[in-house]
C-alpha cells in the first residue's frame, strides 16, 4: 500500500557480516562494479573482507503482493487478469480466495522498483527522513490523514519504523542494531517485462 500510495522509496535489507568485521562505510577500490561491493576491516584492522550486495544501483525488481486469479492459465490466454488484495476484497468468484505474495509469478506483478542509491549502516542510524522513506506513518499522521511533519520526519516516525522493524523480525530486533544495506529506489507502475520493453536502455 506505501509503494502505491507513493510514500515508500526506502527498504532496509539485513546482511550480518562476520562478528570481527566492521564496514568501513566506502567501496573497496580496484573494483568496476563499484556500487555492489563494501570493504570490511577486522576490529584491529590487521586485513579486510569484501562483501557482495544482492543488488545495484540501476538494477531493476518486481514486487510482489498477495493476489488471485479465477484461473490458472501459465500462458495467460484468455483468462481474467488477477486481483490484488491491496486494492481492497473482492466480493465473488474465486477472488475471494487469496494467494500469499511469494506465490505470485513474474507476469502478474504490477510494480517495478529501480535502485537509485545503496548504503551500508546500522539500523539505528535511520534518519528522520529516511523513515519516512520507508513508507511508515505514526499515529498522529494517520489521524491526520497527512503528514505534521511535511515529509521530513520526526522521532514518532522513527519509532513507528521500530515497532514496524520488530513486527517484521521479532522482539528485540530493533535493539540488536544490525548491519542492514538500506536500498533506494524509484518506483514505476507496470510489469518489469513491459518496462523493459519500452525503455531506450
Amino acid at each position: 500500500n506505501a509503494l502505491l500510495a507513493g510514500r515508500k522509496t526506502q527498504t532496509r535489507r539485513e546482511h550480518p557480516p562476520e562478528p570481527r568485521f566492521e564496514p568501513t562505510g566506502c567501496n573497496p577500490a580496484g573494483l568496476e562494479d563499484r556500487t555492489r561491493w563494501w570493504d570490511y576491516w577486522a576490529m584491529d584492522r590487521s586485513e579486510t573482507h569484501r562483501f557482495k550486495l544482492p543488488y545495484a544501483v540501476g538494477d531493476r525488481l518486481w514486487v510482489r503482493e498477495a493476489f488471485s486469479y479465477e484461473t490458472l492459465d501459465v500462458d495467460r490466454n484468455g483468462f481474467m487478469p488477477p486481483w490484488y488484495w491491496a486494492d481492497g476484497n473482492p466480493m465473488s468468484g474465486d477472488f475471494t480466495r487469496p494467494k500469499s505474495s511469494i506465490h505470485m509469478p513474474r507476469w502478474a506483478s504490477r510494480l517495478t522498483l529501480t535502485v537509485t542509491d545503496v548504503r551500508v549502516q546500522r539500523l539505528q542510524d535511520i534518519s528522520a527522513a529516511d523513515s519516512i522513506a520507508e513508507g511508515v506513518q505514526c499515529g498522529t499522521c494517520e489521524f491526520m490523514n497527512t503528514s505534521a511533519c511535511n515529509g521530513r520526519g520526526c522521532f514518532a516516525s522513527i519509532a513507528a519504523f521500530q515497532a514496524l522493524w520488530n513486527s517484521l523480525h521479532g522482539p528485540g530486533a530493533w535493539e540488536a542494531n544490525p548491519w542492514v544495506a538500506a536500498y533506494s529506489f524509484t518506483v514505476h507502475r507496470g510489469n518489469i517485462d513491459a518496462i523493459k520493453e519500452t525503455s531506450n536502455d
